[in-house]
């Protein structure tokens, strides 16, 4: 599901909200001692992000399915697109991956786990509980 921009947050407590990148979505597949790193759209870019696929190497699990977005920050701290194409070729090191969600870590589906383990609780308790940090990645 692709996040849809609007002018306001929806009115109310019962909405979880998500900070909107400006970069590259990007899933690392980490499996069978390698790292791979895929657009949206299934482009292999492995190479593109080398330091990242780098530091994923680091993780320590047989496998894993990570979403997130590969962007570069000003000095502010504010993901800038334009400047993400620039460093991608020039200044590489410069590329920062924010992971959001752990699709699949050694075979399992995190949602699915906590959901199974987790009380029977209100929707949305049950999505704070899905959208922790998983404990491998911390």
């Amino acid at each position: 599901m692709q996040p849809t921009l609007v002018d306001d947050p929806p009115a109310g407590n019962r909405w979880l909200h998500e900070i909107k990148y400006d970069g590259y979505r990007t899933q690392l597949a980490i499996g069978g001692g390698q790292v791979k790193a895929f657009t949206r759209n299934g482009h292999d870019w492995t190479n593109r992000y080398l330091g990242i696929v780098g530091a994923a190497a680091g993780i320590d699990c047989a496998s894993a399915l990570i979403d997130g977005e590969v962007c570069v920050q000003n000095e502010d701290g504010v993901t800038d697109f334009g400047y993400l194409q620039s460093a991608m070729i020039k200044e590489p090191w410069k590329l920062v991956f924010i992971a959001f969600d752990l699709l699949h870590l050694n075979g399992v589906d995190p949602s699915e786990e906590a959901a199974r383990r987790a009380p029977r609780s209100s929707p949305l308790d049950l999505g704070r509980k899905q959208h922790q940090t998983h404990p491998h990645l911390e």
